[in-house]
């Protein structure tokens, strides 16, 4: 059950409120998604709330980049062993990972420009959405939270910013692979020896190929949850806004022509 139900009456709305999360469109930086689509691709879909473009595209970037053993590769190239690296590359795999991995920074970029358009018309318009959902299994709505607890929670536990701030589909997806990456690393493992003071058998260990994937997990979900707590934030403010408007101000009060009323 929702507090407001879109009546198909605006060409674009700006947010919509549902139990899996707040999605909304708000101004971003194509450089910034696309950047981050090159950081682990996926990630730029996922920032603009596109699921299931996002989905495939991180599933693909993990599953090839597992095969062609580029992550193996990079951290030979790291290590100055530029034979070594070309040595274990499978291009059976690399071949195929090129041409999706340049899609997938371009699509990106070009989704958020056009989005950002489609933003400013909505803006506009400025017609009316919902703030409120419940339903069986959870409830939703817009309130202010703290961009700073949502960093703090991903430090801990990549996801849980996301949930944090109710953005339920995502975090579901981030704690899961998180899960996978810890157990193919044995990134625990390491850490607990690191704590005992075995750094020997802490290297031998952790598998490197799984374990590089984590700087861009973790800096994504720190990235994502921040932003849109921020953007939420933003949101909770002017539909606020809009209501006491629409609610309390005097019937009497006019504002006059070119006069701004914040």
């Amino acid at each position: 059950m929702n507090n407001y139900s879109n009546d198909n009456t605006a060409r674009r709305y700006r947010a919509h409120v549902s139990i899996l999360g707040t999605t909304q469109i708000h101004l971003r930086n194509p450089y910034i998604i696309g950047w981050w689509s090159a950081a682990f691709p996926g990630f730029g879909h996922l920032l603009l709330s596109k699921y299931l473009r996002g989905f495939v595209l991180f599933i693909w970037e993990v599953v090839v980049n597992i095969q062609s053993n580029l992550n193996l590769g990079m951290i030979y190239s790291f290590q100055g062993d530029i034979d070594k690296a070309k040595e274990i590359l499978d291009t059976r795999w690399l071949l195929i990972y090129i041409p999706v991995y340049i899609f997938a920074i371009w699509d990106s970029y070009r989704t958020t420009v056009d989005m950002n358009k489609v933003f400013i018309l909505a803006e506009r318009e400025e017609h009316k959405f919902n703030s409120f959902t419940i339903g069986a299994l959870e409830i939703n709505y817009l309130d202010k939270r703290n961009p700073v607890m949502a960093i703090i929670w991903s430090l801990f536990i990549p996801g849980l910013g996301q949930l944090y701030i109710h953005r339920i589909v995502t975090a579901f997806f981030i704690i899961i692979w998180c899960v996978v990456f810890f157990y193919y690393s044995h990134g625990l493992e390491a850490i607990s020896l690191l704590f005992l003071g075995e750094i020997e058998k802490a290297t031998i260990v952790v598998n490197p190929e799984w374990l590089l994937f984590f700087p861009s997990l973790y800096g994504f979900s720190i990235y994502d949850s921040y932003i849109n707590t921020v953007e939420n934030n933003k949101l909770y403010d002017k539909e606020q806004r809009g209501f006491l408007m629409e609610n309390y101000r005097s019937a009497s009060f006019q504002v006059l022509k070119g006069q701004k009323v914040d």
